[in-house]
């Protein structure tokens, strides 16, 4: 099981920018494809972003495209979630989730606890 703990939420101006990070427990983090998810109140969970645990294919929605960008540093365990041109709709929970193997497609095992972000006007 991979212990995952993420960082860098909270409240940003429409248009400002933000950058989120996923620390992961060392041992099995560079073997694992890393995804972020989103969850607003009442709204289904959104796959938003995920990297393969070689960094050699991403995935990004079509409603952050252009705006959102993940990448990952395994010496540090990390995966980060960059965010540009916030809007207020990005406004929610960001979880980092990890799935063993080095696509990004199929389900994800384990999960981090979510770290908040605002958009506000």
């Amino acid at each position: 099981q991979v212990q995952l703990a993420e960082s860098g939420g909270g409240l940003v101006q429409a248009g400002g920018s933000l950058r989120l990070s996923c620390v992961g427990s060392r041992r099995s983090f560079s073997n694992n494809a890393m995804g972020w998810f989103r969850q607003s109140p009442g709204k289904e969970r959104e796959f938003v972003a995920a990297i393969s645990a070689e960094s050699d294919s991403t995935y990004v929605a079509a409603s952050v495209k252009e705006r959102f960008t993940i990448s990952r540093d395994n010496a540090k365990a990390t995966v980060y979630l960059q965010m540009s041109r916030l809007k207020t709709e990005d406004t929610a929970v960001y979880y980092c989730a990890s799935k063993e193997g080095n696509t990004w497609r199929g389900l994800y095992e384990d999960w981090g606890r979510g770290t908040p972000v605002t958009g506000s006007t």
